[in-house]
């Protein structure tokens, strides 16, 4: 092993002394180290140069370039004012993709399942209202609950519960895809 340290350790310093040998003027001549470069030159580097640059933004954003556009981006919600929905969704989540319009979709699952054990929650009691309420009513109710209920303002025991089960009734009969798949499920029973 020091033999082949010791090696590399000669050709290292001989190869020094050749470059410094090679730099130094030992005959008084003049070396000519300035660099000419024509107009043409000047042009293809700055041309290479800004198709780098530009290439590499591309790049950068490729991603927002190539998104896929989905169920939220083609429909108008409240919560793209108040940038709610930025808030607790990322790209990453499972409704990245919107895959076609599947018949079976993962709130038709949930609800297929819960009906079949007759767990289905009625969220009409839940939020207190008459199953014909419209939008706006179903929205002050939730608004009224959630004032409420909230944990940060009723230190009840069962109150964080009780406001999950609020959000998910106020998220199917908000929704009115969602209501509807709710509604035929509900009166299966």
């Amino acid at each position: 092993m020091k033999n082949v340290s010791i090696i590399i350790l000669s050709i290292i310093v001989i190869s020094m002394i050749q470059n410094v040998s090679g730099q130094s003027d030992n005959a008084g001549k003049k070396i000519q180290m300035e660099l000419i470069v024509t107009d043409e030159q000047k042009i293809i580097l700055f041309a290479s140069f800004a198709i780098a640059v530009i290439g590499l933004f591309v790049y950068l954003a490729r991603d927002i370039i190539l998104r896929k556009k989905t169920l939220y981006d083609s429909k108008e919600f409240d919560s793209k004012n108040d940038k709610t929905y930025e808030k607790y969704h990322s790209d990453w989540s499972d409704d990245y993709e919107d895959l076609g319009n599947r018949k079976n979709s993962k709130e038709d699952k949930e609800f297929r399942i819960t009906s079949q054990n007759s767990s289905l929650p009625n969220y009409y009691k839940i939020l207190e209202i008459p199953q014909n309420a419209t939008h706006d009513e179903i929205k002050k109710q939730y608004r009224k609950l959630a004032k409420k209920i909230h944990p940060d303002k009723n230190k009840g025991e069962k109150s964080e519960e009780i406001m999950v089960q609020i959000n998910k009734a106020y998220e199917i009969l908000s929704n009115e895809e969602l209501r509807k798949k709710y509604d035929t499920y509900l009166n299966k029973d």
